[in-house]
């Protein structure tokens, strides 16, 4: 299940440490909801693997400010306090499968 957060929030799961998964989206973006339902399955897939979140950038800007998130969606992978990967924009499920297969 991917459970919509703060920024806040994300800030303190990537400060623990281990693999957080996070889709920064908005509710007005036409590819940011085709690409919910596609995340949504595959949280349940690499669930062991790591945790999945959303954060909306309209209620977060300084968090995708300092990220340089300048487009949507975008999904980030962090291990270990630190972004690891991310690939922007919507990718049907089995590129976005081979994505989270190579950073998790």
């Amino acid at each position: 299940m991917v459970k919509q957060i703060s920024g806040h929030e994300l800030d303190e799961l990537v400060a623990k440490g281990g693999k957080v998964v996070c889709d920064f989206w908005a509710s007005w973006c036409g590819p940011c909801r085709m690409l919910g339902p596609v995340l949504e399955a595959l949280s349940e897939e690499f669930k062991d693997r790591a945790q999945f979140v959303k954060v909306n950038v309209d209620e977060n800007g300084d968090l995708a400010a300092s990220l340089g998130i300048f487009s949507i969606p975008d999904v980030f992978v962090f291990s270990d306090g630190a972004v690891k990967a991310h690939n922007l924009g919507f990718v049907p499920e089995d590129q976005l499968r081979a994505f989270l297969e190579e950073n998790l």
